[in-house]
């Protein structure tokens, strides 16, 4: 069954109007009475349509639920910016792995040298991969894609979440598998190519963020944050 969404789409308001009505309407060549899902903030519209005009369509709700492919915790990547198109890859795969947000970060070993204007004009892209995405895995939201900051900007950020980590390959200490399942916000912080230096994880530790290792193999950063998302999913029960 198709899938749209669109967050201003509830009980009150069953319409379907701009891109998604053209898409259904003039792409899909979708009839009155078809059958289609709508995503809004989380939940899932179980609708048929009961008028198509040109810029609007008009829909029955037949059932309403909270999406069943969302997870039951909220979780920010952190990632630093990667070279090429890599990005674009760990977009895509951590959405289809429940991630909530990725937010772009620039630390001192990127090899790729983004100012957050430059970034900008690359964010849409990056935002019709996450939509395509979560509409691919059968999302109820599509996850949000910040600007670019800083490292000393992201660790006051992930001060919000009950529960922050960061990828650090020589740390020999915390596992990520012993990290706690029990919180409902989560905040993982990933390196480039080049990693962290030990000046960074000094700054995310006094703001209580907790180094983490995956294991003895060293991982390419398109791996570590996919790797991550999967033990933390399926620990919480959410894979």
């Amino acid at each position: 069954m198709p899938r749209f969404f669109d967050d201003s789409f509830s009980e009150a308001n069953p319409y379907l109007s701009d891109e998604n009505a053209r898409h259904i309407g003039f792409s899909l060549r979708m009839r009155k009475g078809e059958a289609v899902t709508v995503c809004a903030q989380g939940i899932d519209y179980q609708c048929e349509i009961d008028c198509i005009s040109q810029d609007t369509i008009t829909l029955h709700i037949l059932e309403t639920a909270p999406c069943a492919a969302e997870p039951s915790i909220s979780v920010t990547l952190y990632q630093a910016l990667p070279k090429a198109d890599k990005l674009e890859q760990i977009v895509q795969k951590s959405i289809e792995l429940g991630v909530t947000a990725i937010v772009p970060v620039l630390t001192r070993r990127c090899v790729a040298r983004l100012t957050p204007a430059e970034f900008e004009k690359k964010r849409s892209r990056y935002e019709k991969i996450a939509r395509a995405a979560a509409m691919q895995s059968g999302r109820g939201c599509i996850p949000a894609i910040g600007s670019l900051c800083t490292l000393e900007q992201a660790a006051k950020q992930m001060k919000d979440a009950q529960t922050a980590v960061v990828l650090y390959e020589t740390e020999g200490g915390v596992s990520f598998s012993a990290v706690s399942a029990d919180a409902s916000s989560y905040a993982v912080m990933v390196g480039s190519e080049g990693g962290f230096d030990p000046e960074e994880i000094a700054v995310l530790k006094d703001q209580g963020v907790i180094p983490v290792w995956l294991g003895k193999r060293i991982l390419r950063c398109e791996t570590a944050p996919l790797a991550a998302l999967s033990v933390l999913m399926h620990r919480t029960g959410n894979l």
